[in-house]
């Protein structure tokens, strides 16, 4: 996994430095999740693979998939990378270039999960208290788990605060287990 993130870091950085000097990040941020999804078809990862396919065969094939998401310079990044054979780092590019576009634009995803629905005072109390932890603009997104008796999971960027009871529990669980 570590591996990934080292080769795909200078491609994910040379993306976010073109798509940020052209002040087209919304429409690189659309192009990169569309090539990620496409390679993690099977046709696609078939064809990556196969040891009869040119590069540019590879990248042809890609860029004509994805011909709506992408323009000239989309095509030779997608191009580079097939000639490189890279063209699996492509979720990987993608993920790494949303954080940096996260970290230009100030904003942090976080994702809820409760054991019931969040109300829109919740929400917006949320949504302040993370704004002022971590400064930044928050994008909350929650879903609802039955499977927790009460509390929440809160995912904040790489930070994780289990506040569930079921979290609780487990914890106290362990903790006894060790006495």
């Amino acid at each position: 996994m570590a591996e990934l993130a080292t080769l795909a870091r200078p491609y994910a950085n040379a993306v976010f430095a073109i798509a940020k000097s052209e002040s087209r990040l919304d429409s690189w941020s659309r192009a990169l999740a569309y090539l990620a999804a496409a390679v993690a078809t099977p046709t696609i990862r078939e064809l990556i693979a196969s040891p009869t396919a040119t590069s540019e065969e590879k990248a042809h094939r890609l860029a004509e998939l994805a011909r709506d998401e992408l323009d000239q310079r989309g095509r030779r990044f997608v191009a580079v990378l097939a000639r490189n054979k890279r063209l699996e780092l492509l979720p990987e590019i993608a993920a790494q270039f949303e954080v940096l576009r996260a970290e230009q634009e100030k904003t942090l995803d976080v994702e809820v999960i409760s054991a019931h629905p969040l109300d829109e005072a919740e929400r917006a109390r949320l949504v302040d208290a993370l704004a002022k932890r971590y400064e930044r603009k928050v994008e909350l997104v929650d879903r609802v788990d039955d499977s927790l008796i009460g509390g929440a999971i809160v995912r904040a960027g790489d930070t994780v605060v289990d506040g569930s009871v079921r979290g609780k529990l487990n914890k106290l669980s362990e903790a006894l287990t060790r006495i």
